[in-house]
Parts: C-alpha cells; sequence; structure tokens
C-alpha cells in the first residue's frame, strides 16, 4: 500500500480573530432588529381592501354585501388604471370613468366614477344611438320565444335556409330511427308519412301496422294494431288521411283501418274482380278510389264506398309500376318490356305510349307533383328523369338525365314535395340509395355518409308533407330518419 505525503504548510498564518464590536454599534443593531420585526409585522397584515379583494374574487360577495349592509359602512375600490379594463370592471363596485376609453362616455363631471351596472346601461344606449334603434337581432320577446317553442315542436328543431336548394352538399342530420320506439320484427315493406299530421306510419312482413309521432327526437309510438296472418306488403294513407289501407302477398283479402273510429275492417271480396290476390295499388290522388294492379299486364279501378271494380285498363307485358299526374287526370304505367303507357283516367283511353330509352326490363316509376319530372328505373340500376310535357305529347321523348349511380336493379322512386329532389334505391344492395338534385341533375355526394350501415336494403321511400324529413324502410325492420336541414317545416 503506498501513501502520498502532502506537503507541510509554509508559512501558514494562524486565523485572526474578530474584534469586538464597540457597545454603541451593539446598541444600533440591536434597534434595527427590533424595527425590522415590526415591518415584518405589518406587512403580515392583510389590509381591509386586499381582504375585499380576495373575498370578491374568490366567491364571498354575498357574505361580503351581509357584513357591509350590517356595519353601515360604505366602501368604495377604485383599481388602478394601469390594470386592465375587463378586470377593473369584475372586481370592481365603482369603476374610474377618467380613463381614456371611458371619458367619452361620462356626462359630466359628477360621473367620474361609476357603478358597473350603470356603466353596461350607458354603453347600451350609446349603441343603440349609433345604431339609430334597437336592431331587429338584438330584440327578444315573449311572442318571439313562444313561436320559436312552436317551431321546435312542431318541425324538430328545424333551421330556416335560402328559398333554393342548393346542389353538391346536402344539409342532412341523421335522427333517431322513425320506429325506434318499436322496431319491426321482419322486413319492413312500407314507410309513409301522414298526408297533414306530424305522424309517419310503417308496416311490413311481421303482420303490423305502427302509427309514430315525428319529433325527430323520440319519435314515440302513438298506436300499432297487428294483422294476424297477413304479413303486410304494403300499406298506404287514404288521401284525407282518415284511413289506412293494407294489402299482403298472397291475399284477395286487403284491411281498412278508419283511424277515427279506430276500427279494422278486412274486405274479403271484391266485385268485378277476377284476380288470385290483391298485392300492390296506388292510391288515386283524386281520392275515394285505388288503382290495383292486377296480373298480365291489367290494372283496376276500385271504388272504396262500394268496394268494386269499377273499369278496368291493359297494357302489353306486365306492370312493373304506376304514377299519377298530379291532377290525377292522367295514370303512367311502366311495364316490365321497358314501355311507358298514358292513360286518360277519365275516358280509360292510352293517349299515348313510348319505349323508355335503353331500358330492357322496367322496374319502378315516379311523378314529380309540380308536373315537370318523370322517373322511369330499370333493372339495370338506370334511372332515367325526363320531362313530363315531353311524355305526354311525344312518341319519342329523350331524357334530360340518365341516373347511373345505382348498380343494381332501382326498385323504388320518389320525388320530394318541392320536386326538388329525386329519391332512388335498389332493395338488391346494401346502402344503395341516392338523392339527385333535380335543378341540376346531380347526385348529392354526401347521402348516404356512414362509417357503418345505417340503410342497409331500402324497399321503400318517402318524404314528409314539406321535405322536412326524409325516411326509408329497409330490411332489418328499422326505419331510418333524416332531417333534411334547407326545409324549415315539417
Amino acid at each position: 500500500m503506498s501513501f502520498i505525503k502532502l506537503p507541510a504548510d509554509e508559512g501558514k498564518q494562524p486565523a485572526k480573530k474578530r474584534a469586538k464590536l464597540p457597545q454603541s454599534s451593539l446598541v444600533e443593531e440591536e434597534e434595527e432588529r427590533q424595527r425590522n420585526v415590526k415591518n415584518l409585522a405589518v406587512l403580515g397584515e392583510k389590509n381591509s381592501s386586499v381582504k375585499l379583494l380576495e373575498e370578491l374574487v374568490f366567491g364571498a360577495e354575498e357574505e361580503l354585501l351581509e357584513r357591509l349592509a350590517e356595519s353601515g359602512k360604505s366602501k368604495m375600490i377604485v383599481v388602478s388604471e394601469d390594470s386592465r379594463d375587463d378586470a377593473e370592471v369584475l372586481v370592481c363596485f365603482r369603476v374610474d370613468m377618467k380613463h381614456r376609453f371611458r371619458r367619452n362616455l361620462m356626462k359630466g363631471e359628477a360621473e367620474s366614477t361609476m357603478t358597473k351596472q350603470k356603466l353596461q346601461q350607458r354603453m347600451r344606449e350609446q349603441f343603440q344611438k349609433a345604431m339609430g334603434g334597437t336592431p331587429s337581432w338584438a330584440e327578444s320577446t315573449e311572442e318571439d320565444e313562444d313561436e320559436e317553442d312552436d317551431l321546435l315542436r312542431r318541425t324538430g328543431n328545424f333551421v330556416a335556409s335560402s328559398d333554393s336548394l342548393p346542389s353538391g352538399i346536402l344539409r342532412v342530420k341523421k335522427c333517431l330511427h322513425a320506429n325506434s320506439t318499436r322496431p319491426s320484427e321482419d322486413r319492413l315493406t312500407t314507410v309513409q308519412f301522414h298526408p297533414s299530421a306530424q305522424v309517419v306510419m310503417t308496416a311490413g312482413l311481421d303482420q303490423s301496422v305502427s302509427l309514430f309521432q315525428v319529433d325527430g327526437k323520440t319519435n314515440p309510438k302513438i298506436q300499432s294494431i297487428h294483422l294476424e296472418r297477413f304479413p303486410v306488403h304494403k300499406a298506404q294513407f287514404s288521401v284525407d288521411g282518415e284511413m289506412v289501407i293494407a294489402t299482403s302477398l298472397k291475399n284477395k283479402m286487403f284491411y281498412l283501418y278508419d283511424m277515427m273510429e279506430g276500427r279494422v275492417s278486412p274486405v274479403h271480396t271484391v266485385r268485378g274482380l277476377n284476380e288470385a290476390r290483391v298485392k300492390e295499388f296506388s292510391v288515386c290522388p283524386e281520392g275515394g278510389a285505388l288503382l290495383l294492379t292486377g296480373t298480365n299486364g291489367y290494372l283496376h279501378v276500385l271504388t272504396l264506398k262500394t268496394k268494386e271494380v269499377v273499369r278496368s285498363m291493359k297494357i302489353n307485358g306486365d306492370v312493373s309500376g304506376v304514377a299519377f299526374s298530379p291532377d290525377g287526370s292522367k295514370v303512367f304505367a311502366n311495364s316490365e318490356d321497358g314501355e311507358v303507357y298514358v292513360w286518360d283516367m277519365r275516358s280509360s283511353r292510352c293517349v299515348n305510349r313510348f319505349t323508355d330509352d335503353g331500358c330492357v326490363r322496367g322496374t319502378s316509376i315516379a311523378t314529380s307533383q309540380n308536373g315537370q319530372y318523370l322517373a322511369c328505373g330499370s333493372q339495370s340500376g338506370v334511372v332515367n328523369v325526363y320531362s313530363q310535357e315531353a311524355c305526354l305529347n311525344s312518341a319519342n321523348p329523350k331524357p334530360l338525365k340518365a341516373v347511373m349511380n345505382l348498380l343494381t336493379s332501382a326498385t323504388a322512386l320518389t320525388f320530394n314535395p318541392t320536386s326538388e329532389i329525386l329519391a332512388i334505391a335498389s332493395r338488391a344492395e346494401d346502402e344503395a340509395v341516392r338523392l339527385v338534385h333535380l335543378p341540376s341533375l346531380t347526385v348529392f355526394s354526401n347521402f348516404p355518409v356512414a362509417k357503418r350501415k345505417i340503410v342497409y336494403r331500402a324497399s321503400c321511400l318517402d318524404f314528409s308533407p314539406h321535405s322536412g324529413f326524409f325516411s326509408l324502410a329497409n330490411n332489418k325492420g328499422h326505419a331510418p330518419l333524416y332531417r333534411l336541414l334547407h326545409y324549415k317545416e315539417f
């Protein structure tokens, strides 16, 4: 083991002792220490104004005001103008009005300070003076609030917009399913909005017809009826909305549901009808009659009053769909052979006939309520949009637009009441629903949009009376409901 020898400290001087202070210096040092102790004690005490600010800032304002009222003292705090204006208003009872930002609000030297409530009133008066009165958007009356509440009750919190529906992106909101309070146990075949009430009807293969109130939020069930051994193929409201007509898949019998009296009546036989079953039908716009789709191209007009067929019409091939003109005077019948027949309902004569452009097998047809458009769907998925006037007068009308966004058979077509949207769907594929903007004849790019499937396979489409809502019936027993935000009414 090796050691390192440190050199010896040579010349190291011993530490000097601290010189003693004279007696007078000790006395002065003690006095200074006492003064510092007193100053620290003073600094440790909170000034009354500091306490006041703390209580204001930390939420003891009510207790503070009570204490001030009991003591009978009127204390006022004016915060230095070196701080922020916003902070001054928040923490002060009175505000210094001599600041350069508030000097023009003074009406005299007596208003050198002002309560924050009075300052707010003064600023409001100055704003109204500059605007020439209170702007209409700043006025809020009880009547306005009542109207807004009523609008929310009737339409489900709609947002009004311009009169013309823009193309490209459709402002739409997904709502709770229309039949969420009673989903169908089997495939839905029908969804239809009531013509005048805020009600939607669903029906399906679970042998039931249900009515729901539409508010877009809870959609409560109103009533549901069960039809024994009667899977519903189609159900429709009458023109006046007081009755529901329901047909099945393989029955000649159909049901009439009188909603006013709550009575369900089966119709077992129809005089003059030589058909094995009653399945497809349409309600005549003039009311009181149904147009039944028979076999071998027959169309039968049935009166609801006497339950009998009064006249029949026939086309070549089987009927794949019918649609009425807005006034009900004409009916367009689409055949499976790709031809469209136009019949006069009063004379039961065929007034025109043409071939749907490029169609091999027709599947559906629809007319717009403004009498401007006619849409024909085909098995290939192509939907041709025509001018309704051209279809009435021309033997070879050309489509205004061929919509090719469906890859499978176009089985459902519906125009909205304002004739600005055409809804098309195929029940052969999931999410096969598109909405067409008719003024521009383009498809909305954002419908349907979802990270998961919602629509599934749609067999029926419908819009509410003023286009505020859109719904469809799918194979999962649900009726997805959408609110079209452009339209402010139900």
